[in-house]
């Protein structure tokens, strides 16, 4: 097979500067629960409290246990503006 097409555009990948801000502005919108993060995740995906955007710490158990259970977690490191390079 013989493709002759050549895509339309070149799809753009953010830099981690703009990751970054990204994630930085993601984890301010958030509740910052602290180490209550596995607790809470847990109360909000059954419907035990009102939804919304947590942010804090876990391990990676508690982790892998939060994702077992079908919680929805992203494991994101937010680093202050002076830690980038």
């Amino acid at each position: 097979m013989v493709y002759t097409e050549k895509p339309s555009t070149a799809v753009s990948v953010p830099g981690v500067a703009q990751m970054h801000r990204v994630l930085m502005t993601l984890a301010r919108q958030a509740e910052n629960v602290g180490e209550r993060f596995p607790e809470e995740a847990r109360r909000i995906h059954y419907d035990e409290v009102p939804a919304r955007n947590i942010r804090g710490v876990a391990t990676a158990d508690e982790t892998r246990d939060l994702l077992e259970e079908g919680i929805v977690v992203l494991p994101a490191p937010v680093l202050s503006e002076d830690e980038i390079h």
